[in-house]
C-alpha cells in the first residue's frame, strides 16, 4: 500500500452544500488539516461534512481571518467531503494522504 499526502480541496466555498472530495475507487483517504481564510472585511460561516455527518456546524469566523484544524478522520471508497460557507470570501484547503 503506498501513502500520497494530497491537496483534497483547494478553494472558495459556495454558498450551497458542495461536495468539495469524493474518495476515488479502491481509495482509503485521510483528511489531516482543513484551513479556512475569511478574505472579507465582515464575518461569515461554514460549514464542513466528512461522509455525510458535519464535523465543523455553522462556525462562524471573522472577517480577515483564517483558523485551523488538525484532526485524523478517515474515508473510504466513494465518501465525500462536502462544505459551504455563508459568503464566496470564505476559502477552504483540505489536506490528507491518499491510501492505495
Amino acid at each position: 500500500m503506498s501513502t500520497t499526502p494530497s491537496i483534497l480541496f483547494r478553494g472558495a466555498a459556495s454558498t450551497g452544500s458542495t461536495t468539495l472530495y469524493t474518495v476515488p475507487s479502491s481509495t482509503t483517504t485521510i483528511v489531516t488539516n482543513i484551513v479556512v481564510a475569511n478574505t472579507a472585511a465582515t464575518a461569515a460561516t461554514f460549514t464542513i461534512s466528512l461522509a455525510g455527518t458535519v464535523i465543523i456546524p455553522a462556525t462562524s469566523i471573522a472577517a480577515n481571518t483564517t483558523v485551523f484544524f488538525d484532526l485524523k478522520q478517515v474515508l473510504t471508497t466513494t465518501q465525500i467531503i462536502a462544505g459551504f460557507a455563508s459568503a464566496t470570501t470564505v476559502n477552504f484547503s483540505i489536506s490528507g494522504v491518499a491510501l492505495v
